[in-house]
């Protein structure tokens, strides 16, 4: 018979325990609405991302044509050539167009967002939802409208389902093929759902390690959901080519290596104190990823301790891809989520049951809940007024178009019938596509596995010409470019351009010119006519180019816009005026410092540039301010303040790399070689190990040119000797590394090599001068 006493004691731990899971019950759905707004508003902003066009042009043309395209129809440069990519998204996107335009498109990119945090919340806790809230940027960033963001929500739901039949043995795994079908047909992001299955399996067979009842229940699991999982991979042939999606993804495979270089989303995250110290800001999102890291690597300690090993190796082996690839943080911040939250509530609830006051367990349980219901409160402000997206790119919060789409531009070609092919860009092709077709073709767009390495660089080293140079010529008449248009808004635009040149040139002239984009035509007797019809004169046109509206977003993007593009034209004066204007309606704008620097440095205004660079690092900073201060202090004679910023600017850099064989010049020419040459090997260091497939090695014959001016300045000339013996075979047909070894060879005494050298020298002088 139980004692009085123990009944009473027996009744408080009821009580206690029930008390317990009604707070933690209350604190989760708390944390959930909290998390869910915060997606809901992060997800909806206008639609910005330069795969949209291309992929709406995508389900036009299926729509009416009624068949799906395994060959390009979009491009007039590799028109015919293979290209296979899912069309249900464009499909759907097209669809959505059709009933409720660009805004219905924003809309579903914030139901992407929610969408995907309600998945991971299923069967939840107060901690996942918590972590959830810290996770909101990476998924937002990664489901702006474009098909990327369906692997997202899949991804959840299948990482969802699969969690939840791990751990209670009964979930409704006959979804998986289901999803799967359409994940096929919407994005080459399903072999990560592939992957899920795979890691479910092997999850299962390391608990089967453990023995006794969880290896009993581990197969039980594995036999009753095997049908299913079987069913999912077969689901992956359910497409228009069957097994030949396989192919198409091993080629997108292939095309990734090269992706690094130059798409922001392969870039890997950036690991050192520097970087992850000036994003500890309740404000900068950007900090989302490191706290996500943490948790992960705690998490998986838990587990380990745990003897779960099979979260263990979820969590701490998903970090590997997070880190190495941007595009990788949104599935990665999920698995921290659903696999994560149960090892740290694990501990927590550990912890809470050595509290043995109820009152006490509230106060220490209620702290954080407080305070990540504060953190998705003030983020919401910060989205909802704009203030995130001052500089991070031209969307802006609510439903539409962003405005850094040429659309005026689109419009002036269609209206006055330009003639002959379109030159454009990479990024702002996707959207001419949408825009300009199907009457019109593209020079590029985004779909870089079907251009290749070789027609980006051909298209990157067009831009970096003159306008009235051989390689424009030979381009224009290999395709009959009769018409350019150029992106002058200020991310990935008019940085990529050479403005001025294109106003000054011969050949071409512009017809139409707004803070976003220019519009410019060959001089032919066809366009004498237009030309009379649209003077524009790059010295005296208005910009903006038309007046901002009320809209304080609108107007920061026109001012800001405007501003780069006078400073591009010289027009210093009017750029400072612009750039006033923009920081009236925004003054922590970390970009509008920079830019204001650029044209006070242009202006030869060098304290008051810097001034201006050094508030725009205080505010972020990042290797585009610290870059210009470097640059600043190189134009000043400041060499060892020159030197400290670039070696901020390498921290700061995507591709250190690159920054770290500048740091080694700058040493040569202070006469460091001791320096240049660590600055050198760190360079190579951090290189990716297939570079030279990218850029047909030239970073490796800078890197041995300047290995060799280092060692010659030491007084090693068989090391400076072999250093540019190497250079030459990587650059075998430029004659001025020749020389230059030719030179090394004279001061060895090797008259023989020296000679043969200058007359292979010579040599390819003249062959280029003809």
């Amino acid at each position: 018979m139980t004692s009085p006493v123990a009944a009473v004691s027996l009744a408080a731990r009821n009580s206690s325990t029930a008390g317990d899971s009604a707070l933690s019950r209350q604190l989760f759905l708390v944390l959930a609405f909290f998390a869910l707004t915060y997606a809901i508003l992060a997800g909806l902003r206008t639609a910005r991302d330069f795969d949209l066009g291309w992929q709406l042009a995508t389900g036009r043309w299926v729509a009416q044509h009624h068949q799906i395209p395994s060959v390009d129809v979009f491009s007039y440069t590799a028109q015919g050539e293979t290209w296979i990519y899912p069309v249900g998204a464009g499909l759907v996107f097209y669809a959505a167009y059709l009933v409720g335009g660009y805004a219905l498109i924003s809309w579903i990119g914030a139901a992407a967002c929610c969408g995907t945090v309600a998945l991971l919340l299923r069967g939840g806790s107060a901690v996942s939802a918590g972590i959830a809230i810290l996770a909101v940027p990476l998924i937002a960033y990664r489901t702006a409208p474009r098909a990327d963001l369906f692997t997202v929500v899949l991804f959840a739901a299948f990482l969802s389902l699969l969690w939840e039949n791990y751990r209670t043995g009964r979930a409704p795994l006959g979804w998986l093929p289901l999803l799967m079908v359409a994940w096929v047909n919407l994005h080459f992001g399903f072999v990560s759902g592939l992957g899920l299955v795979l890691a479910y399996i092997v999850t299962e067979l390391v608990e089967t390690v453990a023995g006794g009842e969880r290896r009993r229940a581990a197969l039980r699991r594995l036999r009753n959901a095997s049908g299913w999982l079987v069913c999912t991979a077969l689901a992956t042939l359910v497409n228009p080519w069957g097994w030949g999606i396989y192919r198409a993804l091993l080629r997108q495979e292939r095309a990734n290596a090269q992706q690094q270089y130059w798409i922001g989303e392969w870039f890997s995250v950036r690991l050192n104190w520097e970087v992850v110290s000036s994003s500890l800001s309740l404000r900068h999102n950007t900090s989302a990823i490191y706290v996500l890291l943490v948790i992960a690597i705690v998490a998986g300690v838990l587990a380990l301790l745990r003897v779960r090993f099979g979260a263990a190796i979820l969590l701490l082996g998903s970090i590997y891809p997070a880190v190495h690839y941007v595009r990788m943080e949104a599935v990665f911040s999920c698995i921290v989520v659903v696999v994560g939250a149960p090892m740290l509530a694990w501990a927590i609830e550990d912890l809470g049951s050595r509290i043995r006051s109820y009152k006490i367990r509230l106060a220490v349980a209620s702290a954080p809940v407080v305070l990540l219901a504060g953190l998705a409160l003030l983020r919401c402000f910060d989205l909802f007024t704009n203030r995130f997206y001052v500089d991070l790119n031209e969307a802006t919060f609510g439903a539409g178009l962003s405005g850094w789409f040429p659309a005026r531009a689109a419009e002036f070609v269609e209206r006055e019938k330009l003639p002959g092919e379109v030159f454009n860009t990479y990024n702002e092709g996707g959207y001419l596509t949408w825009k300009l077709g199907p009457q019109r073709r593209v020079y590029i767009d985004g779909r870089d596995t079907l251009y290749g390495v070789q027609r980006i660089q051909r298209h990157g080293e067009l831009l970096a010409s003159p306008s009235d140079s051989a390689i424009w010529e030979q381009e224009v008449r290999r395709y009959n470019i009769n018409t350019v248009i150029l992106p002058l808004a200020r991310n990935d635009g008019i940085q990529l351009v050479r403005l001025q040149d294109f106003c000054n040139s011969t050949v071409w002239r512009p017809v139409y010119l707004d803070e976003v984009s220019v519009v410019l035509v060959r001089r032919t007797p066809q366009t004498d006519e237009l030309i009379r019809r649209f003077p524009v004169d790059c010295a005296t046109a208005p910009l903006p180019a038309r007046p901002p509206g009320r809209d304080r977003a609108e107007a920061f993007n026109a001012w800001a816009n405007a501003a780069m593009v006078l400073t591009a034209l010289g027009r210093n004066s009017e750029a400072l005026t612009a750039n006033g204007n923009a920081l009236s309606i925004f003054p922590g704008s970390s970009f509008l410092h920079w830019e204001r620097g650029k044209v006070l440095l242009a202006m030869g205004r060098l304290s008051d540039s810097e001034q201006e660079y050094l508030s725009a690092i205080a505010v972020e900073p990042s290797a585009y301010t610290w870059g210009a201060v470097a640059g600043l202090y190189l134009k000043w004679g400041r060499i060892p303040a020159a030197i400290d910023a670039t070696k901020h600017t390498a921290h700061f850099s995507f591709r250190p790399y690159l920054t770290l064989l500048h740091l080694g010049y700058i040493y040569l020419g202070a006469g460091q070689s001791g320096n240049a040459l660590n600055a050198f090997d760190e360079a190579v260091g951090s290189a990716p190990r297939d570079i030279r497939e990218s850029d047909n090695g030239s970073f490796d014959f800078l890197v041995a040119q300047g290995r060799s001016a280092a060692w010659e300045e030491m007084g090693d000339l068989e090391h400076a000797i072999s250093f540019q013996e190497k250079a030459v075979q990587l650059e075998p047909s430029a004659p001025e590394p020749l020389l230059r070894l030719a030179k090394l060879y004279q001061r060895q005494g090797r008259v023989q090599d020296a000679d043969r050298v200058m007359e292979r020298a010579a040599t390819l002088s003249a062959n280029t001068s003809r």
